[in-house]
């Protein structure tokens, strides 16, 4: 059986293919051989269907798939031409596989369509570099695939598969729901994050990922993080504050409201976008309401829960600004205003062609995984063909065909699949050739059987798993050939041994060339930008402790805004001075061999070791310190993209997605406190001090903890020794605070991503689940 049950619409999927292609293949294949008496053009128009439309796993509505699949015809027939040129010596082909092999397979740099069409072409290079040598037979080969392809194209619009919701919808139906969760009990905090769970890439059909490296593409994959943040902020609020708000937050609530919903409609439509800076001023005006209450005497201030409430507020409007910036890219294809943080969307104002151009530099290295499986299915490819040429194998094109369709990108998946496929190759050689004995050479039944055995091997393959597949196959091929030249018995033998020697090579290379595949690398980059960001959490909450007018590192903050509201907006700063080097600062100590590292200790009582500098924007220069936190995410966000655009990962349960978002919440939150945070009120105690810096040691420990169990430790949970319900009543910072308990909020959600769910505990029969033992 298979691996993973299909459910009905995907049985359904699978069907129409399965029709779609056997219609295709038998157009084609029975008119051009017994009609007009042409055996190659015949083998090619039945081929190229099944190359294109079942071996090439190209995501998309029927619609879709037509516009590849057209598009992807010059590249091969010029493939076809350079086969069958190539096939006059076996090392001239061989090279040939290894160059087309590598280019093909890097494609994937493209997204889930060019790297889904990569295998069809590849087949077409693989059918027709094979001996005989045969120039004068090419026009006859390409007239055949041609009319293949063109008949499949047609089936794709005539049969289509239903348009999955695209990832533009998604995030309009998220923020739908973030515009009625801004009302006291609009929508259940549970529904809010079910819906932002729907934005994982994981759940999202490859066709409609945005994996491509246009500006349009990241925006919307920025988009889906920022609105899945902004849902998460509206359950905590939901959660926190469920009876309602003051009128000051009501307010700003309503300006997002209304943001979300026009950004929606601006998703959908392309029309009316939300004015420019609407929410911008909103914030401006609450900020000013709120640096107001915050310098009134002690006895006119708000109460701490109040204060509290307008961080919440402040900060998912935040959110809603990134929806704002990032859905203007995504639908316009460049910003119409200023983007800010800039180093948040460098790719802006960028060209396309820069754009690909880094995709395709960034990825040229060991370090990617595309260029991982390039060079690996390339090695495969040219090391089966040189071994099916220098033995001469019957039909050895099965050869290299059993290593592109059998190769996965880690070395125990591949070990799976070929266990299966030489188990089904060999019960399909055994029927098969049972079945050639006993027709012998009458051409008649075999064509009378080919269509309804391609209808059925197509349908119940790909159902019930590779070893069916493999086997229902051979017995296509063995039916299919037995009408083109006469064959005997030895043909199931032939492809037996083609089998196995495939299943070879594939596994050696999966061994030899990175075993790991995807998973170590997506783990490694994620690990690497977790304990970065981390290292910024410890001085960001100094720089809130010691007081304003001293922003992180040292160097005079960006003025924080005044009563009246007239202050740098979020994401404006003042050029620093550089009269002056900045201290150097305090971070996280460096990870040890096992991924742990020592909590950071506070400054000896005293000192005035300033925290590290923090990104300016408006022509300020980023200082080193949150470089490599940005570097990082930069990376990580590549990662995650190639880990997406490759076949469907093992470990769906863990969530990549939540952790680029914790990220960004502790770069912006770096960015902003120490700028715009409000500071300590003169009625804050020692044990707030305390609460806030360790919390942050805890926070830290937490994101080493992650990082370990990423890299394959098995790190001890973190004894938390703060909690909301410990914190002080007068915080030094409530805008620290709600950010550090945000932190650890989301930190904890990426920890049971990664841990195996706890078996439940014993009931009772007094229906009270007991306490485990010990």
């Amino acid at each position: 059986m298979a691996d993973v049950i299909p459910t009905g619409q995907e049985r359904a999927t699978i069907v129409r293919r399965a029709v779609r292609v056997a219609v295709a293949a038998g157009a084609g294949f029975y008119p051009l051989l017994y009609g007009a008496g042409l055996p190659v053009m015949a083998l090619y128009a039945l081929f190229a269907p099944i190359a294109v439309g079942l071996l090439s796993p190209v995501p998309g509505s029927g619609r879709q798939r037509a516009s590849v699949m057209v598009r992807a015809l010059p590249p091969a027939l010029a493939l076809a031409t350079l086969g069958t040129l190539l096939a006059v010596d076996t090392w001239a082909a061989v090279g040939g596989m290894l160059v087309v092999g590598f280019l093909l397979a890097f494609a994937a740099v493209g997204g889930p369509r060019p790297a889904g069409v990569g295998p069809g072409l590849q087949l077409f290079y693989i059918l027709a570099c094979f001996p005989p040598y045969a120039p004068d037979t090419l026009a006859q080969r390409l007239s055949g695939l041609t009319i293949g392809i063109l008949l499949l194209t047609a089936l794709e619009l005539l049969l289509p598969d239903p348009s999955a919701t695209p990832y533009r919808e998604r995030i309009a139906r998220a923020l739908d729901e973030a515009a009625r969760a801004t009302v006291p009990g609009g929508v259940p905090p549970e529904r809010l994050r079910e819906a932002g769970a729907r934005l994982r890439l994981s759940a999202v059909p490859p066709a409609e990922r945005p994996a491509g490296a246009g500006r349009s593409d990241r925006a919307l994959e920025q988009a889906g993080r920022a609105a899945r943040r902004l849902l998460d902020q509206l359950a905590t609020l939901a959660e926190t504050s469920p009876t309602g708000t003051d009128a000051a937050s009501a307010a700003l609530l309503d300006r997002v409201s209304r943001l979300c919903t026009t950004s929606a409609r601006f998703l959908r439509t392309g029309e009316d976008p939300p004015v420019p800076g609407a929410l911008e001023a909103a914030m401006r005006d609450f900020q000013a309401e709120r640096v107001r209450q915050a310098t009134a005497e002690p006895g006119e201030r708000p109460p701490a829960e109040v204060e509290r409430r307008h961080s919440r507020v402040l900060a998912l409007a935040e959110s809603a600004r990134m929806v704002e910036i990032t859905t203007d890219i995504a639908v316009h294809g460049r910003p119409t205003e200023p983007a800010f943080p800039r180093r948040l969307f460098w790719y802006a104002d960028l060209s396309t062609p820069r754009l690909w151009a880094r995709r395709v530099v960034g990825n040229t290295t060991f370090r990617s995984v595309l260029f991982q499986n390039a060079v690996r299915t390339a090695l495969g490819l040219a090391a089966a063909r040189a071994v099916a040429g220098s033995l001469d194998l019957s039909h050895g094109f099965w050869v290299l065909l059993v290593v592109l369709t059998l190769g996965r990108t880690t070395a125990g998946a591949t070990w799976q699949a070929v266990r299966q496929a030489v188990a089904g190759n060999g019960a399909g050689a055994l029927v098969a050739g049972a079945l050639l004995i006993g027709l012998g050479p009458h051409t008649d039944v075999y064509a009378a059987l080919l269509a309804p055995v391609m209808l059925v091997a197509f349908s119940l393959g790909p159902l019930l798993g590779i070893a069916y597949a493999q086997g229902l196959f051979t017995l296509v091929v063995a039916t299919a050939f037995a009408q083109i030249e006469p064959v005997t018995w030895r043909l199931s033998e032939a492809r037996m041994i083609d089998v196995v020697t495939g299943s070879v090579i594939g596994l050696l290379c999966g061994l030899l060339a990175w075993p790991a595949g995807a998973r170590s690398e997506v783990h490694r980059a994620m690990a690497d930008l977790l304990r970065t960001c981390a290292e910024l959490v410890p001085g960001t909450t100094e720089a809130l402790l010691r007081g304003a007018g001293v922003a992180v590192g040292g160097a005079q903050a960006a003025p924080q805004p005044r009563a009246d509201g007239s202050g740098p907006p979020p994401g404006d700063t003042e050029g620093h001075s550089g009269d002056r080097q900045p201290p150097a600062p305090q971070a996280a100590p460096e990870a040890g061999p096992d991924g742990s590292r020592p909590p950071p200790q506070p400054p000896p009582t005293g000192t005035e070791t300033p925290p590290p500098v923090l990104p300016g924007e408006g022509g300020s220069q980023v200082a080193p310190q949150t470089l490599p936190g940005v570097h990082k995410l930069r990376l990580a966000e590549a990662a995650y993209a190639q880990y997406r655009t490759e076949t469907p990962a093992e470990d769906t349960r863990t969530d990549w997605h939540a952790m680029l978002i914790a990220a960004n919440h502790m770069l912006l939150g770096a960015h902003y406190l120490p700028r715009f945070g409000l500071r300590s009120p003169v009625d804050a105690t020692d044990a707030s001090a305390a609460w806030a810096r360790t919390t942050a040691r805890e926070s830290v420990a937490e994101v080493d903890r992650i990082a370990a169990l990423l890299t394959g430790g098995a790190p001890e949970p973190v004894r938390r020794r703060t909690a909301a319900d410990d914190r002080p009543p007068a915080p030094l910072s409530v805008d620290l605070e709600v950010w550090l308990e945000s932190l650890g909020q989301q930190l904890t959600r990426i920890d049971a991503s990664l841990t195996a769910p706890q078996p439940p505990q014993p009931v009772t029969p007094s229906g009270r689940r007991t306490a485990p033992p010990g």
